[in-house]
């Protein structure tokens, strides 16, 4: 979509820049990465009242310019941008109208580049219920630019705003907020004179950043390093100089403008609420008690839809069986195709109900809460407590939670957080576990309201956030650091949950399982399918030779026959014979052959197993009764014993390695893109599978 106008949301956290950005551009949005660098680039498109189309891009969000993590350096970087390819018409700063103090040193900032710039004064209904006047009128007057006051929560001022934004180019340049020049003279004309740029803020940020700007060639970079020292230019003290100068503008301006109540509140709902939610016993009990309920809900809520679903992949393969004429194409669609699929689209509940919850949580702002909470905890294993909220966002995915570890300034903490993050249980390990954890655990209640698999359940989750924090407490020991992390975190006021943004989390999320999940488990059991039904040269022939003999044809039913005949040639076929080579390997830890294919074809990614699962067993099975694969797994046996394959020993040794082990294609990519090195992800890929391999075999020598 090509669009009339580019415009970027620029905020501090927590001011609902992101709620904005996904009322504007609705459903009509991309994540990609800016150019050069991996952070994320939210971008979507609005329609403007006057027929226009605008690009919105959604910048990380920061407190000030100058840069602390990879995030923040974003904001200067786009706003620097010489190519002109990301530079924005217009720039919509993002205010807390309850918190404008803070917010303004940003907007001055930026004002002072001279971009042009709507305010969005955002939460004007909370600063109003706190007894916060301000006078519109005159902020906008003073600063010289249009003021919007808008709730995006609640979704009131958005037309105004895409009107003023539409009217963007017949709006005059905001006023100066400070006189830049003073700060430092010498260097700042002779950055203008050398680089021929006319803006003394802009001069004075490429002093600043000068090694970060993409843009400056090697020889400029020098330049401005010389500059520097001779006119004995500190950045430091700079900065100091221009925050208090800044300050007294906003001080100024806040004075003549904004009203509030000359006698303090009562104790807000918030900080009454967090009292308890926050406690240093009764809140981690709070938290026990919520994921308790999580993975309760997961078991409980998802069984009848699951039960739908896999019903409705039954009945498509058995119409696909019974209409189709025998053959190679129709048991590709059967037992490889459908098979894959089913074992995706089953889960959906699943993920649907998880990510509801979680979203849930994140709205209301207890998310916030936990991370403080657990700040002391990641201290005393060596973390930041800036590395919450990867280990947090894990729970969904490893891949965009360690690519969340930018904003850890610590190299130390940053590098222990990524090492760590695979181990927490992310949502592609939730249809291996419910898979199993069903095969083996009773669906039965005790205490009246604890159901049994989902404490089991629970406990995988628990397992994962202990083993973390385990594992981060003895790389704080190997990795040697001299920089000390530190942790700032603002905590949102409690809210009611946006329904609809749990709702379009839910189908965002859920999609995302399917699209990226599925592909990868479809090609897998294709490729499954070949390697299950065909064996080295004329085995099959042999099999089907073999089994026409009239000892068997006369002392077997044809239907036993055929299993007979369905197995051997599974065992016999290029799947058989690669999953006996790896057997002696994985035989102590209570898994076969069959096992063996499902692991190793996992390594892709985890939901794999349940595919790989479906597609392998689909043989097994009653060929005029078609089976789930719960049941094929529930029904399979051992050939020389006739003992069930899945017990209670090996489902629990499956589970412990799937918790550990690094099966993850796309986490092992990012982990090398982030850290620019392939000993890291070799590092971890070797330390996670040791893990794997000794936690599934003592569990299941403990258990047998």
């Amino acid at each position: 979509m090509k669009a009339d106008i580019r415009v970027a949301l620029v905020g501090n956290p927590n001011t609902g820049k992101s709620t904005l950005f996904n009322i504007l551009t609705g459903l009509n949005q991309k994540i990609g990465n800016f150019p050069g660098v991996t952070v994320d680039k939210k971008t979507g498109f609005c329609q403007l009242p006057d027929g226009r189309t605008a690009e919105i891009i959604d910048l990380p969000g920061t407190y000030s310019i100058y840069p602390k993590s990879k995030d923040e350096s974003i904001v200067f970087s786009v706003l620097a941008d010489k190519a002109k390819s990301l530079v924005p018409d217009l720039i919509v700063v993002i205010l807390d109208a309850s918190n404008l103090k803070r917010n303004l040193l940003l907007y001055t900032q930026i004002a002072d580049l001279k971009i042009p710039v709507v305010i969005a004064l955002n939460m004007i209904d909370v600063s109003e219920k706190a007894g916060i006047k301000i006078d519109v009128d005159l902020f906008s007057k003073k600063l010289g630019v249009p003021v919007v006051p808008i709730s995006a929560r609640k979704i009131m001022g958005i037309d105004q705003l895409k009107s003023t934004i539409a009217y963007a180019n017949k709006i005059a340049l905001q006023q100066d907020t400070i006189d830049v020049e003073v700060i430092a003279p010498q260097i700042i004309a002779q950055i203008k004179d050398d680089l021929k740029i006319d803006n003394p803020y802009f001069a004075l940020q490429l002093a600043h950043q000068h090694e970060t700007v993409s843009y400056l060639s090697t020889e400029e970079s020098d330049r401005i390093e010389n500059l520097e020292r001779e006119f004995s230019f500190h950045s430091q003290k700079a900065q100091a100089t221009e925050t208090i100068a800044r300050y007294n503008f906003i001080n100024d301006l806040l004075y003549d403008t904004v009203k509030k109540p000359e006698t303090a509140h009562d104790e807000t709902v918030s900080n009454k609420i967090d009292k308890i939610l926050t406690h240093k016993i009764f809140g981690f009990v709070i938290f026990f008690a919520i994921l308790l309920f999580i993975f309760q809900a997961i078991f409980s809520w998802s069984a009848y839809p699951m039960s739908l679903i896999e019903d409705l992949f039954i009945w498509l393969q058995s119409i696909v069986s019974k209409t189709l004429p025998a053959g190679p194409l129709v048991s590709l669609l059967s037992d490889g195709v459908l098979a894959g699929l089913s074992g995706v689209m089953v889960f959906i509940p699943q993920i649907a109900i998880l990510f509801a919850l979680i979203s849930i949580l994140e709205d209301t702002g207890y998310m916030s809460r936990v991370t403080f909470m657990m700040d002391k905890v990641m201290r005393k294993v060596g973390l930041n407590g800036k590395s919450v909220v990867p280990l947090i966002g894990g729970f969904a995915c490893a891949v965009p939670s360690i690519m969340s570890t930018r904003n850890i300034e610590n190299w130390k903490d940053r590098m222990i957080t990524i090492m760590v993050t695979p181990l927490v249980a992310c949502s592609a390990r939730l249809p291996v576990y419910t898979l199993l954890i069903a095969l083996v655990v009773p669906n039965r209640n005790v205490w009246w309201i604890f159901n049994l698999q989902g404490l089991a359940l629970t406990a995988m989750y628990l397992l994962s956030i202990v083993s973390a924090v385990l594992v981060a407490f003895v790389m704080k020991f190997i990795l040697k650091a001299r920089e000390r992390g530190y942790f700032i975190m603002e905590l949102p006021v409690y809210r009611m949950p946006r329904w609809k943004n749990v709702g379009f989390t839910m189908y965002d999320r859920s999609k995302t399982f399917v699209l990226q999940a599925g592909k990868v488990i479809i090609a897998v059991s294709i490729i499954l399918w070949v390697l299950k039904s065909y064996a080295p040269g004329d085995t099959f022939a042999r099999i089907d030779q073999k089994y026409s003999q009239s000892q068997y044809t006369k002392t077997m039913t044809p239907d036993s026959l055929n299993k007979v005949i369905a197995s051997e040639k599974l065992e016999t076929s290029y799947a058989g014979v690669f999953g006996h080579v790896i057997e002696p390997v994985i035989k102590p830890l209570g898994f076969d052959w069959k096992i063996g294919i499902a692991l190793i074809s996992s390594f892709a990614a985890r939901e794999v197993f349940v595919g790989t699962m479906a597609t392998i067993y689909s043989v097994e099975g009653d060929a005029d009764k078609m089976e789930s694969v719960q049941q094929k797994m529930h029904s399979a046996t051992k050939p020389d014993t006739g003992q069930p394959v899945f017990t209670l020993a090996v489902a629990f040794s499956l589970m412990m390695f799937y918790a550990f082990a690094m099966q993850c294609a796309s986490t092992v990519a990012v982990v090398y893109r982030e850290t620019k090195n392939w000993r890291w992800p070799a590092a971890q890929f070797a330390y996670m599978t040791a893990l794997a391999y000794t936690a599934s075999f003592i569990v299941y020598h403990l258990l047998k």
